[in-house]
């Protein structure tokens, strides 16, 4: 029989009111880059995808993750930028507070602990507010979003045909 496994990661999630102020903005960007605008219930900003995990590592993956103590911090999401390899237009932070580097650093650094390595490129954060997206040369103008960061969360991606779902699984509340 095969192995049960869920496709994994860890975010952080804005909370109700920031978000539907993010999907307004990718609104906005997506009258002049056009694409896919993603939904509001889905933006957020990954510290580490995991991928593909064992149902049976589940018990610990969490007692390793729940370990982990970071401190709550503020981030101003003040800049967009696109990624013309793959056509996504992100939102994120021109100076990142330390304590966001450090906790997906963190995270990582655990992970591979249990032998659950995180690949792919190095840490950037941002979120992805379009798919798909044909930029100007220049990117749309818009007012930064402050974002009190009160915690983390682990997360299931399901397929679905209408496109990714995500299923929080955790959450841990930062210091």
């Amino acid at each position: 029989m095969a192995e049960q496994s869920r496709r994994l990661f860890l975010a952080l999630w804005p909370e109700p009111a920031l978000a539907e102020r993010l999907h307004q903005l990718a609104g906005e960007a997506h009258r002049e880059c056009g694409g896919r605008i993603m939904r509001r219930e889905t933006l957020h900003l990954t510290l580490a995808f995991i991928g593909a995990v064992g149902e049976e590592r589940l018990p610990e993956l969490l007692t390793t993750l729940g370990r982990l103590r970071a401190p709550r911090f503020r981030m101003q999401l003040d800049v967009l930028g696109h990624w013309a390899h793959n056509h996504i237009l992100w939102l994120g932070c021109t100076d990142a507070p330390p304590a966001l580097p450090q906790l997906a650093a963190d995270i990582r650094r655990e992970l591979a602990a249990i032998g659950l390595p995180v690949s792919g490129p190095e840490f950037v954060p941002h979120m992805t507010l379009l798919r798909k997206a044909h930029v100007p040369r220049e990117l749309p103008v818009f007012e930064p979003a402050d974002w009190a960061v009160a915690e983390w969360v682990l997360v299931e991606s399901r397929m679905t045909p209408h496109g990714a779902d995500y299923q929080p699984l955790a959450t841990w509340a930062l210091d």
